[in-house]
């Protein structure tokens, strides 16, 4: 762990606690409780343990949870979670669909209102996940110092973590400020779908994960394709819709050791097949962080982000990455040479997990 320290964490502990005695509802009585964490795949996920230690601190209380279209199967079903809201934000970001996104927000805010959350979390931390915390009417909204876009000052109590914490460990001490327990996180996913029928044939696989949200993440396919060729044991190759012609060049450059269902499986059949597979690799994306959460092994490839942010969580997963004296730069757009990946070979990726799989 980075940054604070102890000491910082003692701190913030002190200053929830000292939160909590201000609400205008003790915790006993907080009959409904509004998580606001909308996206991406890996956030989501990076905020289930905070679903898990509210319930266990507020064992009587209904959990809500807004979500985005897009990454609400994942949470359907899920049995800590009392109702879903679920929110179409793409189509709200078109100009065309003005009228209509006005509705849905007008709709949205009514509805909200009627329920009298007790507390509302977000985890977001953007506009508009601050919006949606005000739709609510209620006083007791929380979110994090570090919140962008102006959120912060929505915000009746807001929580400061150390920048350099994972992102993980930023949302447990969210969950202590509100009185949860202190605790190791504990990823409470619904049940997951079924694999698909290619994938029941096959004793042993690994899953590449290939895309990942922005381009310099990207470790670029012919590596990929390079690796899996390589690898002792088939692949699977998943990812969304949008993943679909990349998976597909990335089965083609493989000699037949991989098949791609990219595009071809719900999230929940996703998490299914990541569950049964021995590990998987990919750049700083979310199946990653859907496969640390089933506790799958990890080989994530890393150029400009930092692992220790946004890193597969758990010691079971190893980090490839070049140590440059310019990585992390945190950068969105490739630099000139983009040494941070290029250099990272398929060669390399391939020794470490032998060396990992022999231990």
């Amino acid at each position: 762990m980075c940054g604070g320290g102890a000491e910082a964490d003692a701190r913030n502990w002190k200053r929830g606690q000292r939160a909590m005695k201000n609400f205008r509802v003790a915790p006993s009585g907080v009959r409904k409780i509004l998580i606001i964490k909308p996206s991406s795949l890996g956030d989501i996920i990076h905020g289930l343990p905070v679903l898990h230690a509210l319930s266990l601190r507020f064992p009587e209380a209904e959990l809500h949870w807004v979500v985005a279209k897009e990454f609400a199967a994942l949470l359907e079903g899920h049995p800590l979670i009392y109702r879903l809201w679920i929110i179409d934000k793409g189509a709200w970001k078109k100009p065309g669909n003005l009228p209509r996104t006005c509705s849905e927000l007008g709709k949205l805010r009514r509805e909200l209102r009627k329920e009298k959350f007790d507390l509302v979390i977000d985890l977001q931390g953007l506009f508009r996940s601050a919006a949606i915390g005000l739709f609510t009417g209620t006083g007791d909204r929380v979110g994090f110092e570090h919140a962008r876009e102006g959120a912060k000052f929505s915000y009746r109590y807001r929580v400061r973590t150390d920048a350099e914490l994972h992102a993980v460990e930023k949302n447990l001490r969210f969950a202590e400020f509100v009185g949860c327990e202190p605790a190791h996180p504990v990823f409470a996913l619904p049940p997951l779908g079924e694999v698909p029928e290619i994938v029941k044939s096959m004793r042993r696989y690994a899953v590449i994960a290939p895309l990942a949200g922005t381009v310099v993440k990207r470790w670029p396919a012919e590596y990929f394709g390079r690796l899996a060729s390589l690898l002792p044991i088939p692949s699977i190759i998943v990812g969304g819709g949008s993943d679909a012609a990349l998976g597909d060049e990335v089965a083609r450059l493989s000699n037949s050791r991989a098949v791609s269902l990219a595009g071809k499986t719900s999230l929940k059949e996703l998490g299914a097949i990541i569950r049964g597979a021995c590990f998987l690799v990919s750049p700083d994306t979310g199946p990653m962080h859907l496969a640390a959460a089933l506790n799958v092994p990890v080989f994530a490839i890393f150029g400009p982000t930092a692992p220790e942010r946004t890193g597969p969580y758990g010691k079971i997963h190893s980090i490839v990455r070049l140590e440059l004296p310019c990585s992390p730069c945190f950068t969105r757009k490739p630099c000139p040479d983009w040494r941070c990946i290029r250099e990272i070979t398929p060669e390399m990726v391939l020794r470490i997990i032998c060396e990992k799989e022999k231990r």
